[in-house]
């Protein structure tokens, strides 16, 4: 195997013995044939939409099929066989639809592609097919398979996000059409670097427009985020521990436990959710357990009920916990329960059945600060600005991680002069989200603006601001330093450098993907740079 698509890549390098992230070499030759089977998929569904011709089922599928080879989505290799096995199925059917379009379009029979991924059929041994199609065989050449990768990391990320939009019902032509474009544009030998660059530019530019469309589904059907206080305690009773980024799993689980005396608890990038008015309303969601994704398996053994997964937040589960883990959505691990559908009578079983928790409150934190919120108050925040009180805003935020060097940005928000404002965001946040920041003239230093697919928010209250000052973003006293860990860290990084911002700064250790002279170019046009210590960077930042 080599994968290092995500943060921890071994040595810096990539992973060729064994996945950081527990990836098996069997997983990661399958996600590999995944990948590249979703490449032939994305070949012909791409040429039957220019004819006018698409399948709602072959553009969700398509989705999934991304999100499935994100990092700790999919550990499980009979999950990944069967949906290889689909893959050819969804391949297949968009081939049929493509060559009957041609056909109905020019009164002759389509050509045939006998070569690439518009060839692929799955062989009789998964494992030792997915060995010819991984990193290396993507081009010869360092520079453009750099490019590559980061257009294909993008697409996995904005998968993520899709995902979940079209969970909710939100579909876009224009968005489907560039995931078929852009993913059999990696397979294609006549394009070169700047072709890739600029499919980049465009992926990041696509992905704002499904953030948006994320978020819009989100208020529509939880209503917009408000500032709410949340409980890291425990309350009293049965306990379901529910991690990922979902809400609608969660909003459907919340209503199948009301009334059974099961208290509902988020961790990670659930935390969020107690600030929509259409889930805090549920009186047993009690609180958020523990922190990020990365410290599991040393807080999952205290807690005594039932815990679910609903996307890219597994780790291996523990003995100690194993047999009250469960799974739903795209994630899996091998040997752990799996909930298909929306039924989650088997979690809330297991839950019952389960030891409670004693009643032992703790701290509270604030939550909900969305664009819509912060934009509610922004006469207080500008007049704040004008009148000296807050010198400057930083945005720090993005993914945890368990590699050394993240304790960085817990001494970068505590070094953060008071009379500036943190935003934040992602998992990244549980590195100081339970500090004492104080407020300036009644706004709180610390903003917790949501998930990490809320930089919609963050780039919207950017925008409004620039607005009221009459200038440009860059322009703004507001500065991003970002952790980033996994894919969609990628396609949100692709946002930012599409709506032009510039001067970020990223870390804990740049993407391995990234060739040098990719990177020189990323210096040159962005002024990216990486985190060097909060002294320094504070003092380049502030003067």
């Amino acid at each position: 195997m080599f994968c290092h698509q995500c943060e921890q890549a071994a040595k810096g390098i990539g992973c060729d013995v064994m996945g950081v992230c527990g990836k098996k070499p069997e997983v990661a030759a399958l996600q590999d044939n995944l990948l590249y089977g979703l490449k032939g998929l994305a070949f012909f569904a791409d040429k039957a939409r220019n004819l006018g011709a698409r399948d709602r089922a072959v553009d969700v599928f398509l989705l999934e099929g991304l999100f499935a080879t994100v990092t700790n989505v999919d550990f499980d290799p009979a999950r990944l066989e069967a949906t290889i096995r689909k893959c050819f199925e969804m391949k297949e059917k968009a081939k049929a639809l493509y060559e009957d379009a041609f056909s109905k379009a020019n009164g002759i029979k389509a050509r045939q592609f006998p070569e690439g991924p518009a060839a692929w059929a799955p062989a009789a041994d998964l494992v030792k097919q997915g060995e010819q199609y991984g990193i290396r065989a993507l081009h010869e050449n360092e520079d453009i398979r750099s490019a590559i990768e980061i257009l294909t990391y993008g697409l996995k990320g904005m998968a993520a996000y899709a995902d979940h939009c079209q969970i909710l019902g939100k579909h876009d032509e224009e968005v489907y059409a560039f995931f078929h474009k852009a993913l059999a544009a990696t397979a294609d030998p006549a394009l070169g670097l700047m072709d890739y660059v600029g499919l980049s530019m465009e992926c990041g530019k696509v992905n704002l427009k499904v953030m948006g469309m994320l978020n819009e589904g989100h208020v529509e059907r939880f209503g917009h985020p408000v500032p709410t206080p949340v409980q890291l305690g425990t309350r009293a009773g049965k306990a379901i521990l529910v991690s990922g980024h979902d809400l609608l799993m969660l909003e459907e689980l919340l209503k199948q436990t009301e009334g059974k005396g099961i208290n509902v608890y988020t961790h990670g990038e659930m935390l969020p959710a107690h600030g929509y008015p259409g889930l805090k309303k549920y009186a047993h969601l009690a609180g958020n357990f523990g922190g990020a994704w990365q410290d599991q398996a040393k807080e999952f053994p205290g807690f005594p009920g039932a815990i679910i997964f609903n996307t890219n937040c597994i780790q291996r589960p523990a003995d100690s916990y194993l047999d009250r883990v469960f799974t739903w959505g795209l994630v899996a691990w091998p040997g752990v329960k799996h909930i298909d559908g929306w039924d989650f009578t088997p979690v809330i079983e297991k839950a019952l059945s389960l030891p409670a928790f004693e009643d032992k409150p703790d701290k509270e934190i604030l939550v909900g600060f969305g664009h819509n919120a912060v934009l509610g108050v922004a006469d207080t925040v500008i007049e704040a600005v004008k009148g000296g009180a807050v010198r400057h805003f930083f945005l720090i935020g993005g993914c945890d991680g368990a590699k050394p060097g993240r304790n960085y940005y817990t001494e970068f928000a505590e070094k953060v002069p008071k009379d500036c404002v943190i935003l934040t965001l992602a998992c990244g946040k549980y590195r100081f989200n339970k500090l004492d920041f104080g407020d300036i003239g009644g706004i709180p230093r610390l903003l917790d603006v949501g998930q990490c697919n809320d930089a919609y928010s963050a780039i919207q209250i950017a925008v409004a601001l620039a607005g009221a000052f009459n200038c440009g973003v860059n322009d703004l006293p507001l500065s991003l330093v970002l952790s980033w860990y996994e894919q969609k860290a990628v396609v949100i990084l692709l946002t930012l450098l599409h709506l032009g911002i510039k001067n970020i700064k990223l870390g804990p250790s740049l993407p391995a993907f990234v060739s040098p002279n990719v990177l020189n170019f990323l210096v040159e046009n962005f002024n990216i740079a990486p985190i060097s210590t909060p002294e320094a960077d504070l003092k380049a930042i502030l003067g």
